[in-house]
């Protein structure tokens, strides 16, 4: 390595660490929210994947389908978790540039 590269590496390390950390504030900041249903029963999850909030129509409260509603639950927490890592990942390839970085696992 030429004079100062392993200093402008840390450098760039550095910079990729602090926008890491940015990154991973919007995800938790950020919501999304899957639903089941046509809209019976709605998640909201943060970009880390977190459940935040499952909110159930009335209407769907059935004591005799109670199959149904776990269904939907399913369904709707699925989606609302598909949903949070599409936008993990979009958010990533702002950092990445795009590129598939090998072992650049994030903590989801």
């Amino acid at each position: 390595m030429g004079k100062g590269g392993l200093g402008d590496m840390m450098k760039q390390f550095q910079k990729m660490q602090v926008k890491m950390e940015e990154i991973q504030k919007r995800l938790e900041e950020t919501q999304v929210e899957g639903t089941a249903g046509g809209g019976m029963v709605k998640v909201i999850a943060n970009g880390k994947q977190d459940i935040l909030e499952i909110k159930i129509d009335p209407e769907v409260v059935n004591p005799d389908d109670v199959e149904m509603l776990q269904d939907l639950i399913v369904a709707a927490v699925n989606q609302a978790r598909q949903k949070a890592q599409e936008l993990a990942n979009e958010q990533m390839s702002e950092l990445t540039g795009g590129l598939n970085i090998p072992g650049m696992n994030l903590p989801f």
